[in-house]
């Protein structure tokens, strides 16, 4: 359920998106908010400038949330951006262990006002091969430590 406060931070995404034009980035933005409500960090699309095809907003936050806070305060945050995260920074967001997100857009929206941002190409993939030979490196990583592995 999206409450008064989200619409007043997804304001902030969106704001943050709308600056980033400004300086000639893609037109998308993110915060983190944290479990008392305030700011934490802020971050804009900077792939063109950075020449970085990971360099999402969420992306950002969701490393910057995973070096930065501690598993308690990182499952109450919340990240509010102006579009729905796409796959890749979907994983990260799961990965970085944020309690939440709240977008503005969804990616069907997007693609309804920007055709070619539904136009990536579906890459080919095959396997699994060679299971007993790739699982000796990944054995004997988490036989070393198995709670910090991972």
């Amino acid at each position: 359920m999206i409450t008064p406060a989200d619409e007043e931070f997804l304001r902030r995404a969106i704001a943050i998106a709308a600056h980033a034009v400004t300086l000639g980035d893609a037109p998308y933005g993110s915060l983190l908010v944290g479990p008392d409500g305030a700011i934490l960090a802020e971050a804009h699309n900077t792939v063109r400038r950075d020449d970085d095809i990971s360099a999402h907003p969420e992306l950002k936050l969701a490393r910057w949330a995973a070096r930065e806070l501690d598993p308690d305060t990182a499952a109450g945050t919340t990240m509010y951006t102006s579009c729905q995260p796409c796959t890749m920074c979907a994983g990260g967001i799961a990965r970085s262990g944020l309690g939440r997100v709240v977008y503005a857009l969804a990616t069907e929206q997007l693609v309804e006002l920007n055709p070619a941002s539904g136009t990536w190409p579906t890459v080919p993939q095959d396997g699994p091969a060679l299971f007993d030979e790739a699982r000796a490196p990944i054995d004997a990583f988490y036989r070393q430590d198995p709670v910090s592995a991972g």
